[in-house]
C-alpha cells in the first residue's frame, strides 16, 4: 500500500476561533504521527474565515515543534505571494530547527481573491506566469553555491524538498520539466486529473532531487462506523464549498441532516464534479472507495483531506483511514 498523509487546513468551525483551530491542529497532527502517515502539510490561504493557515511557515513550526518523526510541510506555499528569498530564509530556517522532516510544496495561485492578493504587496505587478522562473530562483537560494550574489541564511544548502502543486497541466509540465514530485489538487479540482498525470509521467526529466516520476493525489474522506453517520459528517464540507462558490465564504458550518436533498440540481452537480476524488461511508465503504481509487490513478502517495466539524469526528475519520492503511498494505 502506498503512504497515507494528510493536509489540513486548520478548519475554523461556526462557534470557535482561530486558537482552538490550531490547538486542534497539533492534536490530529501528534495523532497522525502515532497513526503512521507520512506527513503532514498545510495550505496557505488568505482573508478565509474558515481557515487559520494563512501565516503557513508559523503553523508549520507549530505542528514540528509538538511532534517528533513526521514529516511536515506546505501544501502549498502560494509563490507569486511571496519573494523567494523570504520563503528560502523561512524554510531553511525551519530545516535547521527540524532537520530531515521539512516538505515545500509550491503553487501559483494567490490562494485568495485579487483584492486580498494585492493586499499581500509581495510588489503590485507580481505576475503567475513568473511562478517558473520564481521556483527556480528559489532552488537556487537553497542549493549548495548559489549563482546569485544574494544569500540566503538560513537557506543556503538546505535540502528541502520541493513539491510541484497544480490543479491543471501548467504544473504538471513544469514538475515533469524540472524533475520534481508533482501534488495534484484532486480533492477539489479533479477535472485535468487524469490528463496531468499523464503529461507529467510521459515528461519527466530526472533531477537531482528525484530519478522517476512521483505522484501525490489529494483525496477527501469522511470515515464513520456507519454510512449515514458518514455522509451527515460530510455536509460541513459540502456547505463550505457551497457557501465558497456562491461567493459567501464563511467559517465551516455544523452538519446538516439530508444536505444534498435539498440542493438544487445545479449546486447538486457542481459538488458532484468538484467533490468526485472522495471516500463517504464506514469502513467497508471507505477501503473499496480508496482501492479504486488508486488503482484508477496509479498513484504514488495520497494527502487525505477530512473537513469534518466536530474535532472528535474528524480524528475517527482519520484513524479509521489509518487502520484501513494497515489492512490493505
Amino acid at each position: 500500500m502506498i503512504p497515507f498523509s494528510i493536509l489540513d487546513l486548520s478548519p475554523i468551525a461556526e462557534g470557535s476561533n482561530a486558537s482552538a483551530s490550531l490547538r486542534n491542529t497539533l492534536d490530529l497532527a501528534q495523532h497522525a504521527e502515532r497513526w503512521g502517515y507520512q506527513r503532514y502539510w498545510l495550505a496557505e490561504h488568505h482573508g478565509m474565515p474558515g481557515i487559520a493557515s494563512a501565516a503557513t511557515a508559523v503553523v508549520i513550526a507549530h505542528v514540528a515543534g509538538g511532534t517528533s518523526t513526521i514529516r511536515v510541510g506546505a501544501g502549498g506555499i502560494m509563490l507569486p505571494n511571496h519573494s523567494p528569498l523570504v520563503v528560502a530564509e523561512q524554510f531553511g530556517t525551519l530545516e535547521a530547527l527540524f532537520p530531515g522532516r521539512v516538505d515545500l510544496g509550491l503553487g501559483r495561485a494567490p490562494g485568495s481573491d485579487q483584492l486580498t492578493a494585492r493586499a499581500l504587496r509581495r510588489n503590485l505587478d507580481s505576475d503567475a506566469d513568473a511562478f517558473p522562473q520564481d521556483v527556480q530562483e528559489l532552488q537556487d537560494y537553497l542549493s549548495d553555491n548559489p549563482r546569485q550574489r544574494v544569500l540566503a541564511v538560513p537557506g543556503r544548502g538546505a535540502k528541502v524538498p520541493l513539491w510541484i502543486l497544480g490543479s491543471s497541466t501548467f504544473g504538471a509540465q513544469l514538475a515533469a520539466h524540472l524533475g520534481l514530485p508533482f501534488a495534484f489538487a484532486s480533492h477539489f479540482a479533479p477535472q485535468m486529473m487524469l490528463q496531468a498525470l499523464e503529461l507529467y509521467r510521459n515528461n519527466f526529466q530526472p533531477s537531482a532531487q528525484l530519478d522517476k516520476p512521483y505522484v501525490m493525489l489529494g483525496f477527501n474522506v469522511f470515515a464513520a462506523d456507519n454510512d449515514a453517520d458518514a455522509h451527515f459528517r460530510a455536509s460541513s464540507m459540502q456547505q463550505a464549498f457551497v457557501n465558497l462558490r456562491s461567493g459567501r465564504p464563511g467559517q465551516l458550518p455544523p452538519p446538516r441532516a439530508g444536505y444534498l436533498d435539498q440542493l438544487a440540481p445545479p449546486e447538486r452537480a457542481m459538488l458532484d464534479a468538484v467533490l468526485s476524488c472522495s471516500a463517504i461511508g464506514a469502513p467497508a465503504r471507505v477501503a473499496e472507495q480508496l482501492q479504486a481509487f488508486i488503482a484508477r490513478t496509479g498513484a504514488d502517495e495520497l494527502m487525505i483531506t477530512s473537513q469534518i466539524f466536530d474535532h472528535a469526528q474528524r480524528l475517527r475519520s482519520y484513524e479509521i483511514t489509518a487502520e484501513l492503511h494497515q489492512q490493505l498494505a
